[in-house]
């Protein structure tokens, strides 16, 4: 029913229809249920998840080594007593573990984390993941999904079981970025792939893509890039995506995903938590959606000094998809000014958010944190229209809320 919204309550009316929306969350590390191990829930993980180690490990003087040689519970314990114990949870990853304790009604001010373990002892998986997703207001997620690491293989292979609130993304990061290890790993997949990329190899590439594509019935391919990627350098990474990743997204019809930034290793003996960011060069994205406009492009960059580029480089091409605030650019000071000037830029053409998230749990605080943030760039930008006599409605907003929740991104992936 149309409604006209006011001035005054413009506010509440935005943000109640953000916190009704279900959100399809387009790029996750989540596994579903039948993958076993690889579902990661529950404090231990959530307490041990890299963001909050590489924090936890500037208040001590502990060795890295030391720590990671703890068993995963004594890990735990440590990041609690530190960052919740002896500190007050004031970062966006600590504050994240008060705002899921809050959500599953748990009492945040106690410090025994006994307490916590209890509560994620007694659940059952199967209907706790239907807890998580209702609280988190969620369609489905994407997974990030690589057919050559042996574990997650077996399951795709031998015990795999859809659950259509997990959607499947195909990850390349192996195959593009470290070549000379991972064709023989192909190879031993029934694959005749050799290193040099004569013209079999190239088909064979594109036949293992195929393979499993349908296999997973991934929604896009997707990779992870440093900050000096580049098309036209020669490497054995350029001429994988031209003549094996492209051909094979465009008979697809999926997009290519491109998340690029990531500077690896930085402190190696953080391990996951020592990765960092830099600024990339944009002129590779803009080769990639010029030369190819019947390729579609999904696309974060995780520098906050690559935000205007990429803004600026998707209103000149509409092959090109913005996603997210991705790592780094997770917080709420960074979130509204990216979204701001996305909105100012771009209108609602782009998609806000992704979680990324590892632990099951970590979608309740993610999504609380940046539909709250989302709700008011967009609350001031109807205000700012209703200023010079423009009527907002709410079925406008709410038509508004699924595109940018949702509906851009099916839409941008459809046949």
């Amino acid at each position: 029913m149309k409604e006209v919204v006011n001035r005054q309550n413009i506010n509440k009316v935005t943000e109640d229809l953000i916190n009704s929306v279900y959100i399809t969350d387009i790029h996750t590390h989540l596994f579903s249920q039948c993958f076993e191990s690889m579902f990661l829930y529950g404090i231990e993980e959530l307490l041990t998840y890299h963001y909050l180690v590489a924090e936890a490990m500037r208040y001590t003087d502990m060795d890295y080594k030391n720590f990671y040689d703890m068993d995963k519970d004594k890990q735990a314990e440590f990041v609690w007593n530190i960052l919740f114990v002896k500190n007050t949870p004031l970062s966006e990853p600590a504050k994240s573990i008060i705002t899921i304790f809050n959500s599953l009604g748990l009492d945040v001010n106690v410090k025994d984390i006994n307490y916590f373990r209890k509560f994620f002892e007694s659940k059952k998986l199967s209907d706790y993941i239907d807890q998580v997703f209702e609280i988190s207001k969620l369609k489905c997620v994407v997974m990030t999904n690589d057919p050559l690491d042996d574990d997650e293989r077996k399951v795709w292979d031998n015990s795999y079981v859809k659950d259509e609130r997990f959607k499947a993304a195909l990850r390349l990061d192996r195959v593009l970025n470290s070549w000379e290890e991972s064709f023989t790993h192909i190879k031993k997949l029934g694959y005749n792939v050799e290193k040099d990329l004569l013209e079999p190899t190239i088909e064979e590439i594109k036949k293992f893509l195929i393979d499993y594509i349908d296999r997973m019935e991934a929604l896009y391919c997707a990779v992870s890039l440093p900050p000096d990627f580049s098309m036209n350098d020669g490497s054995v990474r350029a001429k994988i995506i031209e003549n094996c990743v492209l051909p094979v997204c465009r008979e697809k019809n999926i997009p290519f995903a491109l998340m690029i930034g990531v500077k690896r290793g930085v402190n190696p003996a953080l391990k996951l938590a020592g990765d960092s960011v830099k600024r990339a060069d944009i002129e590779p994205l803009e080769y990639l959606c010029s030369e190819y406009p019947y390729n579609k492009f999904l696309v974060t960059m995780l520098s906050l000094e690559n935000q205007q580029e990429l803004t600026v480089t998707a209103r000149k091409f509409k092959n090109l998809m913005v996603f997210g605030c991705w790592w780094f650019l997770n917080s709420p000071s960074l979130i509204e000014f990216v979204t701001n000037m996305r909105i100012e830029w771009l209108g609602t053409s782009f998609i806000p958010q992704h979680s990324d998230c590892r632990v099951f749990e970590q979608l309740i605080s993610k999504w609380k944190h940046s539909k709250k943030v989302i709700a008011n760039v967009l609350a001031t930008k109807y205000s700012d229209l209703m200023s010079e006599g423009y009527e907002i409605s709410n079925d406008r907003i709410e038509r508004d809320i699924n595109n940018l929740f949702g509906e851009n991104f099916w839409k941008f992936i459809e046949p």
